[in-house]
């Protein structure tokens, strides 16, 4: 019984959220998300708008904790692929999410249990230190905290999902 109340709670979900690849990239962009997951992985690719000739796609995952990190970790090596992994918190892990451009990397934050980033206490106390007295440096540094540059980029490529189909599946009762 111990067993399954462990597996339990180290279950862990998520989404996958390829922004925009290249067509020769997308078998790629599936296999390194596969060997991350441990299975093999199709995903339903649609043209991304904002970037004529690019390709995007959506993926709910589930696996252990701290396979959002493995995901992001893949995904990371192929630089003209901009993507994002958010991992839903558990019973007994934080959530976390990935955001990769081509031109900024990767950035990770913790999230709470309706996805909000979390800021260490440590980060803000640092950017209070770093600002002094200076309200548009705290101001800088608490974007950067945020990962603001990272959803400036993504913002336009995230629209062309609001009319894209995903479906989740939830053990109700």
């Amino acid at each position: 019984m111990a067993e399954k109340v462990t597996r339990a709670t180290r279950a862990a979900r998520g989404v996958l959220f390829v922004h925009s690849s290249p067509r020769a990239l997308c078998p790629h962009v599936e296999w390194a998300a596969g060997r991350a997951l441990g299975t093999a992985v199709n995903f339903d690719w649609s043209e991304q708008p904002v970037y004529r000739g690019l390709l995007r796609a959506e993926f709910a995952w589930e696996g252990e904790a701290g396979t959002g990190a493995r995901i992001a970790s893949a995904l990371r090596g192929w630089e003209q692929v901009r993507f994002e992994v958010s991992e839903d918190p558990t019973p007994a892990t934080d959530g976390g999410r990935w955001m990769h451009t081509p031109e900024l990397g990767v950035f990770f934050a913790q999230t709470d249990s309706v996805g909000n980033m979390v800021v260490p206490e440590e980060r803000i106390r640092y950017a209070m230190e770093i600002a002094g007295h200076d309200a548009m440096e705290l101001h800088r540094e608490l974007r950067l905290a945020l990962g603001q540059a990272w959803d400036d980029e993504l913002e336009p490529f995230r629209h062309a999902s609001d009319f894209a189909p995903v479906v989740w599946l939830h053990q109700v009762g």
